[in-house]
């Protein structure tokens, strides 16, 4: 049997500055019954929230100076609803988880994602870690 030998060369640079994509961390959101719904560049909790509905705003398109977040969105669009609002009317066009059907958030145009300035997701519909139930999914719930 030949004899085999192998050369390798391994470098390494402490002066190297990490680049964007490194420092940056994604973050995965999972529906409460565990399909996955979204990554997103920045943790829901410090996103803002909107005051009619208390849901996580995130940017979905530039605009000036504000930058879109980046994500990946994961659910199924359904027909549009009109909601009364008491300064007036909005047409949200909701979606839902693809595997239990749970209302997951909306945007104000048609999809797909990211044709709206914002997306819109619904406080305390979605968890970080799968099986469990955030601490937010039953707030403004009666305690009948």
């Amino acid at each position: 049997m030949p004899k085999v030998v192998s050369r390798s060369a391994v470098s390494s640079s402490t002066d190297a500055q990490p680049t964007a994509s490194s420092a940056a961390a994604l973050r995965v959101y999972y529906c409460i019954c565990g399909e996955f719904i979204l990554v997103i560049d920045k943790s829901l909790a410090a996103l803002p929230r909107r005051q009619t509905d208390n849901a996580i705003i995130v940017r979905s398109q530039d605009d000036g100076d504000a930058k879109a977040r980046v994500f990946k969105f994961n659910a199924i669009a359904e027909e549009p609803i009109l909601l009364e609002r008491p300064d007036g009317h909005e047409k949200q066009y909701r979606f839902h988880c693809p595997r239990c059907s749970l209302k997951i958030g909306y945007q104000s145009v048609p999809p797909p994602v990211k044709t709206a300035p914002f997306l819109y997701i619904i406080s305390g519909a979605l968890t970080q870690m799968q099986g469990q139930v955030p601490p937010d999914a039953f707030e403004g719930e009666n305690d009948n």
